[in-house]
């Protein structure tokens, strides 16, 4: 695990199951424009989430990508899931500028609620094809950037999939928060 605290604010790195989270507030899903339940991420926290979720995501939906909406957690132990609709790569333009929505209106709805605590998937870069280290550098230049502006969030947490996808997050943040 890589950690780095800006202003306050701790960003941190590790491998390991966004539906296993029990110590953060809130989880984000990488959701389809149907908040449904489908594979990767939103299967995971669907089937963890349980069947009230899609139910209270059902009126939600749809949504386009950058865009974020927040339901409570149901099954998973956490209070709160943000689900974000990340741009397909090669298809949803401008790519980066789409992504990085995803991450601010999380970071946006998470700071509205009085969440102290959040924990991001690499949203894009599983079945929509965003290349692993530019999704990387976009998350975490979006999270950096927006620290300043955050009134509750005291800890944001990458949790990403495999060792190899943790440890191009760490290195990005490394570098990133070199520059602070």
């Amino acid at each position: 695990m890589t950690a780095r605290t800006i202003k306050g604010v701790t960003l941190e790195c590790i491998q390991g199951d966004i539906a296993q989270q029990p110590d953060m507030d809130a989880v984000v899903n990488a959701a389809n424009a149907q908040l449904r339940t489908g594979g990767g991420v939103a299967g995971a926290l669907h089937r963890a989430g349980g069947p009230g979720l899609e139910k209270e995501c059902r009126p939600l939906a749809p949504i386009e990508p950058g865009q974020a909406v927040i339901t409570g957690a149901h099954n998973l132990p956490n209070a709160y899931v943000i689900h974000c609709l990340g741009p397909v790569y090669g298809r949803d333009e401008p790519a980066d500028e789409l992504l990085g929505a995803c991450y601010a209106h999380a970071l946006e709805l998470a700071d509205s609620h009085g969440i102290t605590s959040i924990a991001f998937p690499a949203i894009s870069s599983g079945a929509f094809g965003y290349p692993l280290q530019a999704a990387a550098r976009v998350a975490l230049s979006t999270c950096i950037s927006h620290i300043p502006e955050l009134t509750s969030i005291q800890l944001i947490r990458f949790v990403l999939f495999s060792n190899q996808d943790a440890s191009v997050y760490e290195q990005q943040l490394q570098d990133l928060a070199a520059d602070r």
